[in-house]
């Protein structure tokens, strides 16, 4: 399936797997519905689209961006003096600039620096694809649109020829 293609929205609520109750609680008779995580009530509850997706993976980007600077600033403390310059060299990173003027020394650093360019290429992958699939279904739902458009005026001749028929064989047969 297409990654582009809405999926019908799932009603959490009616599923009747997700609300059996869990094993009574000891000695109090009472029951306790189960719980969904928060993640799968949000996927389920609405279709996952391109946009949709590459807004996640754009959030958690900006998420491992600042995670990685500050990261960076609490383990090179001689390279990264503040905070700022962890969030600085976070951002030429998964930019991929990497101006040079901060690298990190220690290897803790350096697999930071890892996770961040992994994280960029990742990011540009996703919106690449977003982009090129919108494209793609935009373009489809157009070519759909005008093969609709054939197919009733195909019809609306078929329908016209099939009355001229029927008007004939119905004047042939008052005739005899």
């Amino acid at each position: 399936m297409d990654w582009t293609t809405r999926v019908p929205s799932i009603n959490v609520e009616k599923m009747p797997d997700l609300e059996k109750p869990q094993a009574l609680a000891a000695g109090s008779g009472s029951e306790q519905p189960a719980k969904v995580p928060l993640t799968a009530r949000l996927l389920l509850q609405e279709s996952l689209t391109a946009r949709k997706a590459a807004g996640i993976i754009a959030g958690f980007t900006f998420l491992i961006t600042v995670a990685g600077g500050i990261l960076e600033r609490l383990l090179d403390h001689d390279e990264f003096p503040t905070i700022g310059r962890g969030l600085w060299f976070g951002l030429q990173t998964v930019t991929t600039v990497g101006y040079g003027d901060v690298t990190p020394r220690h290897a803790s650093g350096r697999i930071i620096a890892a996770v961040l360019m992994l994280s960029a290429i990742g990011f540009l992958a996703v919106i690449t694809a977003s982009v090129t699939a919108s494209l793609v279904e935009s373009g489809r739902r157009r070519f759909a649109a005008r093969s609709e458009e054939d197919v009733e005026k195909r019809l609306d001749e078929v329908n016209a020829r099939l009355a001229r028929i029927e008007a004939t064989l119905d004047r042939q047969s008052s005739r005899s």
